[in-house]
């Protein structure tokens, strides 16, 4: 695991696990990706969100076959999918963004932390397979309809899973569009 300091005093401690690892050489992403690039984009994606400062977030990159276990134990669903959040704060702990829904009532739902320590927003899971996978198939992008380089998938799909964390949901239409807007300027901006 290696720890790197985003904008805010956020912090991501990245795992790459023994079965992705040698899917992020240049050779199969098809460029160079520093992990440096893609701390970045969580960085980028959790203050475009507006996530807490002095917070700490976790990303592991995987395969396909964990991302199959965590889909079918977590979701209901069979086979693998290209990123999953588990988010450990309410959507309504977040600034309101566009599409969002408003946020409930029964005020604050922060947890009081102690001094110095970190909040914890979640974990984000991606599939560097899948992302392999989808934009060499030209199935990546947001529409899922691009073929472009697989370090670019990668790093649309870790900054989309960052906004996951902070409340973003893709299921309704409005505010699908406005995370695709979202995601794109954070890419246009890597």
């Amino acid at each position: 695991m290696a720890r790197y300091r985003l904008a805010g005093d956020r912090v991501l401690d990245l795992t790459v696990l023994d079965p992705a690892a040698p899917l992020l050489r240049s050779s199969v992403l098809g460029r160079r990706l520093l992990r440096r690039e893609i701390a970045d984009a969580v960085g980028s994606a959790l203050h475009a969100a507006g996530a807490p400062t002095h917070a700490a977030v976790g990303l592991v990159l995987a395969d396909d076959t964990l991302l199959a276990e965590l889909n079918a134990a977590q979701m209901g669903v069979a086979g693998p999918t290209d990123v999953l959040s588990f988010p450990l704060l309410p959507p309504d702990a977040y600034p309101r963004h566009e599409g969002g829904a408003p946020p409930g009532p029964g005020g604050d739902p922060r947890f009081v932390l102690p001094p110095r320590a970190r909040a914890q927003l979640g974990e984000v899971v991606v599939s560097v397979e899948r992302a392999v996978s989808q934009a060499a198939e030209g199935r990546g992008g947001q529409a899922g309809d691009l073929r472009w380089a697989p370090a670019d998938e990668l790093l649309l799909l870790v900054a989309h899973g960052a906004l996951h964390l902070c409340g973003w949901d893709h299921a309704d239409p409005a505010e699908g569009a406005a995370m695709r807007r979202l995601e794109t300027a954070l890419l246009a901006r890597a």
